[in-house]
């Protein structure tokens, strides 16, 4: 990692810099594992690239072999910290719509001590939207750009 693939107003990137302190418990030449100032639930840890990349839509597969093997070793972690956790969700928001909100990627590794904290994804089922042909045709969209 070096300065020219960092941005001067980011907030990750001021961390990545040492400009604004932050609680680490992993880092090395390519990413940064910190506390979430937010501490949805004790341990909430964001693990970001030291590379200024917006979302997933500007990884390329060495961008993501750099970066995206370091989750289940911060998670490992996260879990050994305190025999309360019980598991662990993972959470990657991409985009404004998605609920991104610093627009430099990053994960976010909350640790789940039961049922009790207010943290989830809604699940909604669509199904009945779907018949076999709309299913194949969604499946063909994404197949012919892989």
């Amino acid at each position: 990692m070096n300065d020219n693939e960092l941005v001067d107003d980011c907030l990750f990137c001021k961390i990545i810099r040492g400009e604004i302190p932050s609680y680490t418990v992993f880092e090395n030449d390519d990413v940064k594992a910190f506390l979430d100032i937010s501490q949805v639930t004790k341990g909430h840890t964001l693990l970001v690239p030291k590379k200024h990349l917006t979302n997933i839509f500007d990884y390329s597969q060495a961008d993501a072999q750099r970066f995206l093997q370091y989750i289940p070793e911060v998670a490992q972690a996260i879990k050994k910290s305190d025999p309360e956790i019980k598991g662990l969700n993972i959470f990657v928001n991409n985009g404004e719509v998605a609920g991104q909100v610093v627009m430099h990627s990053h994960i976010h590794l909350v640790p789940r001590y039961g049922d009790k904290e207010a943290v989830s994804v809604p699940h909604v089922d669509n199904a009945d939207n779907y018949d076999e042909a709309r299913y194949q045709e969604v499946a063909d969209a994404i197949k012919d750009n892989l």
